[in-house]
């Protein structure tokens, strides 16, 4: 269970970047619903929105497993039906060509205009599951004919559809991630879609995405192929910003613990915020990316904070002083690469806690959503959260809900509840 990943499957109204930065923070503070002697800050992002007409010509590479693995209605049929569904969305400046790998890894379609919708669904129709997994030659014949049909200033892209069970040449995740961690500098980017159940191999199909300037996401339905594919094309396909990083510094006069809530497989040593050559997450056209902190003010008393005997040897160090009052609770720095870019530029903002409880709709659903994924992995830091506050609290944040997946949470919360 990925906190992080439930709280940033819901899309929220955050306001969109105005000037020349392609992303855009927006924070605020409430009460922490699982704790209220605490506080909860919500950071958000999001990236600027580019009409799909507008979006840059795209030079796609579709690598299949067609493996024994993947032989099944919510597999190899599901990757067939979410295919068919982008190629409806090319244009006749986009290029897309097909790799799959069973026990070898082979071309079953060269790069072919979008505007031949017509025999990239044949090619699509005609795929069929057996033998075994040669992920590793498939990503590299999937990347050999990207680099060789590379769009400059376009999308360069290799979607990768498969259950992450790879069992030939280079199956480890460590062999995998050096792999695309060479191959990430080409400039092709890199979306991994999983699919199937039972022997879904999430950890692998995780590190190839987080390596390889991408993202991923898990498709067990069309409904879900639809959105990923349809609903969110651009943040899904277009990144806008790659390498984004976020730092965040709490203040000492107003902080005396701070967590982050998810993120686990994210996080990034002090030093390597600063240095440009250290692979961080991407952001596509319209994407948006929601953070929780939790905080305990200075001054609360609370179980978390240690006490430490005092050293024999050493003087006891003194508590971290601000240098000067503010009443800052914290400074958020962000650092991001243009797509093609080898620099990074930065952005910073600082937050004053409100220190009242006036957040927004989308804030107080987000909050439930996370209350939910720490009961769900039985957190240590789930204070008193239970099933009827995520239900209650996500009830008063429905606004902004067309596509009706918060309320499809709410009937989730409660089916969990009643398990």
């Amino acid at each position: 269970i990925r906190t992080e990943e439930l709280v940033n499957y819901f899309s929220y109204d955050y306001p969109k970047p105005t000037g020349s930065d392609p992303v855009k923070i927006t924070m605020e503070s409430g009460a922490c619903p699982w704790n209220t002697n605490h506080r909860l800050v919500r950071i958000g992002l999001k990236a600027k929105e580019i009409p799909t007409d507008n979006l840059p010509a795209s030079n796609l590479v579709f690598l299949i497993d067609v493996s024994g693995s993947m032989w099944g209605a919510n597999r190899l049929d599901l990757v067939k039906s979410s295919l068919k569904l982008l190629v409806n969305n090319l244009r006749d400046k986009d290029k897309v060509a097909i790799v799959t790998y069973a026990g070898s890894a082979g071309v079953k379609l060269e790069p072919t205009p979008g505007s031949d919708k017509q025999k990239i669904r044949e090619a699509i129709d005609e795929l069929t599951a057996g033998g075994s997994t040669a992920g590793g030659a498939g990503i590299l014949l999937a990347y050999k004919i990207a680099k060789k049909n590379l769009i400059s200033n376009g999308n360069n892209r290799i979607i990768l559809c498969s259950d992450g069970d790879f069992n030939v040449g280079v199956s480890s995740a460590e062999g995998l991630e050096q792999l695309i961690e060479k191959e990430r500098k080409s400039g092709v980017f890199l979306t991994v879609l999983g699919y199937g159940m039972g022997n879904y191999k999430d950890k692998k199909i995780q590190v190839l995405a987080e390596k390889g300037n991408g993202n991923h996401a898990y498709i067990d339905n069309l409904q879900e192929a639809n959105r990923v594919l349809v609903g969110e094309f651009g943040a899904t396909l277009h990144t806008v910003a790659k390498d984004v990083k976020l730092q965040v510094e709490f203040n000492p006069s107003q902080v005396q613990a701070y967590r982050l809530v998810g993120y686990e497989s994210r996080l990034l040593k002090d030093e390597d915020f600063n240095n440009d050559a250290k692979d961080a997450g991407d952001m596509g056209a319209g994407h948006t990316v929601t953070a929780f902190y939790e905080v305990i003010p200075t001054g609360v008393k609370n179980e978390y904070v240690g006490k430490i005997d005092d050293l024999k040897y050493q003087k006891k160090q003194k508590t971290a002083t601000s240098v000067n009052d503010s009443n800052e609770l914290l400074t958020v720095k962000l650092r991001y690469k243009t797509p093609d870019g080898n620099t990074s530029k930065k952005i910073e903002q600082a937050l004053t806690d409100s220190k009242n409880n006036r957040v927004s709709a989308d804030f107080r659903f987000a909050a439930a959503v996370a209350m939910f994924g720490q009961l769900l992995r039985d957190s240590e830091f789930k204070g008193n959260a239970n099933y009827d506050k995520v239900i209650s609290l996500a009830k008063t944040g429905l606004e902004n809900d067309e596509k009706g997946y918060k309320r499809e949470f709410i009937r989730l919360a409660e089916t969990a509840k009643g398990i």
